[in-house]
């Protein structure tokens, strides 16, 4: 079974990697993004796509992160807030 899994990841990893460089030779043609103003130089289609998506990537579990820290912000405050409660004051 664990021989298995190995080959089943080996196969999936470079039909991965063949997918991916065959995404780059199709997509050569030169594009410019403009945003707010700033605009880029001439790269190609794959090389932006690729930043698009190594960027989310990042960002979208960046995010979830601080929902998450705001989350356990939220159950300690309240969690210390329940302690107040039930100590005496005494």
């Amino acid at each position: 079974m664990n021989h298995f899994k190995r080959l089943f990841g080996i196969t999936f990893g470079l039909v991965a990697a063949a997918a991916c460089l065959l995404f780059v030779l199709e997509n050569q043609q030169g594009i410019e993004v403009s945003f707010l103003g700033w605009a880029t130089p001439q790269w190609p289609v794959s090389v932006v796509v690729i930043f698009a998506f190594l960027l989310g990537m990042v960002i979208g579990p960046a995010i979830g992160w601080f929902i998450a820290a705001r989350g356990r912000r939220r159950v300690r405050r309240a969690a210390l807030a329940q302690r107040a409660v039930q100590s005496p004051s005494a």
